[in-house]
C-alpha cells in the first residue's frame, strides 16, 4: 500500500520557486547577500547554489555599475518606494554579459521588520538585441532621409500637417522645421491651385488608391515659385488604418526650363527649315516670273518701235492704250518679284557700317506720316547703340512696312514707338542667332495683337489677316527675307487685345574705331526763335557736311536732346521762351557731356558778360550776323 506525502503550503511555493527556470528568482537578506537560489539564477547566471549562497548580489553588476553605487541605489530605492524595477547589464560566472529586467522588492514580517528583498531577474538580451537592431536601422533611415537633399521627403498627418521635415525639404522650400512643424502642407501650394482644392485632391487621391503623383508649380517661404514633382503615399498601420502620408517632392525647375528651351528650339528649327524651304520655293518662282516679265517687256519695246511713233500721231489710241496699261502691269509685276526675291533673300544689298540711330532719326518724317491722325508717334532712341552693317534704303523700307503693318492694326488709333537699343544674346535667344552683340530695333503697336497661329504664319509670302484688297502678305516677308539676308533676325512678341512688338536683331558693330568713324556726319541742333535766321543756319550747317535738327524755343531743344544723338548745339543766347541760351547750355553740358555748344548773339559779348559773368566764358561764341567761315573757325575751336 502506498504512503501518500503531505505537503505544507510553504513547501509547496518553495518547490515552485525552485523549479522556475526562465526567471532567476532569489532572495537578499537586508544587507543584500544572497539567501535563496532556484534553478532560472542558476541557469541565468552561471553559478550553483553553493558557489553563490552568502554572497553579496552585487557581484552580479558590472564594474562600472559597481562603481558608480547602483547595487546600493537598488536596495536604498526598494526600501525608500516599495519597489525598484531597471534593466541593465548584468555579469554571469564566465564574464559574459545579459541584458536582465530587474524587480527587487523589500520582504517584512508580521511585526514589519525587514528580512530582505525578494529578486526576481529575466534574461531579455534577445528582446534587447532586437530592438538595438530597430534602433539602429531606424537611426539609419532617419540619417539616411535627413542626408537626402535633393528630395524634400517628410511626413503629413491624416489632415495634412506636416510631423517631419528633412534637410532637402529645407532647402527646396526654405522652412526650416521650427518654421514649418504643425503647419499644413496647403501652404505650399500656389493661391489658385488652393482655390481649385488641390491639396485636398492630393490627399483624398492618396487615401482612396494609395498614391498621388503630379507635376505643378510650388511655392517657396520667400514666395518664389518651382516646377515640382510630388508624390504622396498613404501610410497604414497594422491594423490598416490611416496614419498619415508621406510625401516626396523634387524640384524640377531647371529641367523644365531645359525642356521647354529644347521645345522652343525645335519649333525654330522647324519654322526656319520651313521659311527656308518656301523661301527656296519662292526664289525660283519670282527669277521664273522674271524671265517671263522681262520678255513681255521686251516685247513691248519692240512693238513701240516697229510702229515707228504711231502714238504720237494720233494713230491707234485703242491700241496705244491697251500696250500702256500692259507696261503698268509689267512694271507691277515687277515690284512684286522684287519683293518675292526680298523674301527669298536673293536681292542685291549695298550695305554699308551706319548708325542705326541716325538711319531712323533721317527717315522720321516719312515714318511720321505713314501714320495718321488718331495715332500718337513715339521715338525712343539709345544714344549709345552700336552701329550695325546694313542697306540703309532696305532698312528703311523694312522699317515702314512695320509702321505701316501697326498703323493698319489699330484702325481706330492708339500708339507706335520705335526704339533701339544694345543688346547681348544667348545662344538661340532671338531666333537662331549665334550668342553675340546686336542692335535692336522695335517696333511696337497699341493694337490688336496677334494670336499664336498668326504669328507662326506672319512672315510666310502672301499670308495675310487683313480684307481682300486691304493688304498683299508680302510686307512682313519683305521685312523677314531682307534681315536674315542682313545676318540679323525678326522676333514677333504679341498678345491679342495688348498689341505687337516686332524687333529687328542686327550684328552690332562694336570696334571702337568703326564706332567712332563709320559715321562721318554729325549733327548739329539749331536752336532759334527766328525763322528767317533758323533758315541760313540751317544752309551753312548743311553746306558743311552737317546733319541739321531745329527747335524754336529751350523746351523744343530738350526734346530733341531727349530722343536724339546730338553732336553740336548751336544757340542763340536770348530767346522769349523758358531757358535762355545759357543756361539751355549748361543743363547741355550737365546732361549731354560729349555735345559741343556754340552760343549766338546779336548782342556784343562785353555786354553780355556784363550781365551773364563768367559763366559765358565757359562756351564758343559768335557774333550776329555770322558768315560761313565765322561758323567754321568757331566749330574748329570747339573740337
Amino acid at each position: 500500500m502506498q504512503t501518500k506525502t503531505f505537503l505544507t503550503d510553504e513547501r509547496r511555493y518553495q518547490y515552485l520557486i525552485s523549479g522556475i527556470s526562465d526567471y532567476a528568482i532569489y532572495m537578499l537578506d537586508p544587507n543584500g547577500h544572497i539567501s535563496s537560489w532556484n534553478a532560472g539564477a542558476n541557469r541565468f547566471k552561471g553559478y550553483q547554489a553553493h558557489e553563490i549562497l552568502g554572497e553579496h548580489f552585487s557581484r552580479f553588476y558590472t564594474l562600472e555599475d559597481r562603481d558608480a553605487g547602483m547595487p546600493a541605489r537598488a536596495l536604498a530605492t526598494a526600501l525608500k518606494e516599495g519597489k525598484y524595477e531597471s534593466e541593465g547589464w548584468r555579469v554571469r560566472k564566465d564574464g559574459s554579459r545579459f541584458w536582465a529586467h530587474v524587480v527587487l522588492d523589500p520582504i517584512y514580517n508580521e511585526d514589519g521588520v525587514l528580512l530582505g528583498f525578494a529578486k526576481v531577474t529575466r534574461d531579455v538580451t534577445e528582446r534587447k538585441v532586437a530592438e538595438d537592431k530597430l534602433r539602429e536601422s531606424e537611426q539609419r533611415f532617419r540619417l539616411l532621409v535627413q542626408g537626402v537633399t535633393d528630395y524634400a521627403i517628410y511626413m503629413l498627418s491624416p489632415e495634412g500637417i506636416v510631423t517631419n521635415w528633412n534637410a532637402g525639404a529645407e532647402r527646396i522650400k526654405g522652412y526650416s522645421l521650427e518654421d514649418i512643424l504643425g503647419q499644413h502642407f496647403s501652404r505650399f501650394y500656389t493661391d489658385e491651385d488652393r482655390a481649385a482644392g488641390g491639396p485636398e485632391r492630393a490627399l483624398g487621391t492618396a487615401a482612396k488608391v494609395g498614391r498621388y503623383e503630379s507635376e505643378g508649380w510650388r511655392v517657396r517661404k520667400d514666395g518664389s515659385r518651382f516646377w515640382a514633382h510630388v508624390v504622396v503615399d498613404a501610410v497604414h498601420d497594422a491594423n490598416g488604418e490611416l496614419v498619415g502620408f508621406a510625401k516626396i517632392t523634387r524640384d524640377l525647375t531647371e529641367k523644365k526650363k531645359a525642356d521647354e528651351a529644347l521645345a522652343a528650339a525645335n519649333v525654330a528649327l522647324f519654322q526656319a527649315q520651313k521659311m527656308e524651304s518656301i523661301g527656296q520655293l519662292t526664289g525660283g518662282i519670282a527669277h521664273d516670273f522674271n524671265n517671263l516679265l522681262s520678255v513681255l517687256s521686251s516685247g513691248l519695246e519692240v512693238l513701240g518701235i516697229q510702229r515707228g511713233g504711231a502714238e504720237g500721231r494720233g494713230e491707234n489710241r485703242g491700241e496705244a492704250r491697251t500696250i500702256e496699261s500692259m507696261r503698268r502691269a509689267i512694271d507691277r509685276g515687277a515690284r512684286l518679284t522684287q519683293q518675292l526675291l526680298a523674301f527669298a533673300r536673293q536681292q542685291p544689298l549695298q550695305a554699308e557700317t551706319r548708325n542705326i540711330n541716325r538711319i531712323v532719326t533721317g527717315f522720321e518724317t516719312v515714318l511720321r506720316r505713314a501714320g495718321n491722325a488718331d495715332i500718337e508717334f513715339n521715338i525712343e532712341l539709345d544714344r549709345k547703340t552700336h552701329n550695325a552693317t546694313i542697306d540703309s534704303a532696305r532698312f528703311e523700307s523694312a522699317l515702314l512696312n512695320l509702321v505701316v503693318n501697326a498703323r493698319d492694326a489699330m484702325p481706330e488709333g492708339g500708339s507706335i514707338t520705335i526704339s533701339t537699343a544694345n543688346a547681348t544674346l544667348a545662344e538661340r535667344q532671338a531666333g537662331s542667332l549665334a550668342a553675340g552683340e546686336y542692335v535692336r530695333v522695335t517696333v511696337r503697336d497699341t493694337g490688336s495683337g496677334m494670336p499664336p497661329d498668326v504669328i507662326a504664319r506672319a512672315f510666310e509670302p502672301f499670308f495675310t489677316t487683313k480684307e481682300v484688297g486691304k493688304g498683299t502678305g508680302l510686307g512682313l516677308s519683305q521685312v523677314y527675307g531682307f534681315i536674315k539676308q542682313s545676318g540679323g533676325e525678326v522676333v514677333i512678341e504679341s498678345k491679342e487685345g495688348e498689341g505687337t512688338a516686332i524687333s529687328i536683331y542686327l550684328p552690332a558693330v562694336v570696334s571702337d574705331a568703326l564706332e567712332a568713324g563709320a559715321e562721318h556726319t554729325e549733327r548739329v541742333l539749331i536752336v532759334e526763335d527766328e525763322p528767317d535766321l533758323m533758315d541760313v543756319a540751317s544752309a551753312l550747317f548743311s553746306s558743311m557736311g552737317y546733319d541739321v535738327l531745329t527747335a524754336a524755343n529751350s523746351n523744343e531743344a530738350i526734346d530733341v536732346l531727349e530722343h536724339k544723338d546730338v553732336d553740336i548745339l548751336f544757340t542763340d543766347v536770348v530767346m522769349p521762351d523758358g531757358m535762355d541760351g545759357i543756361e539751355l547750355a549748361s543743363y547741355t553740358r550737365a546732361h549731354y557731356p560729349d555735345t559741343k555748344i556754340m552760343l549766338a548773339s546779336g548782342y556784343p559779348l562785353p555786354a553780355l558778360k556784363q550781365r551773364h559773368g563768367s559763366e559765358l566764358s565757359e562756351f564758343a561764341f559768335v557774333n550776329k550776323p555770322y558768315r560761313l567761315s565765322d561758323l567754321a573757325r568757331t566749330l574748329r575751336g570747339t573740337m
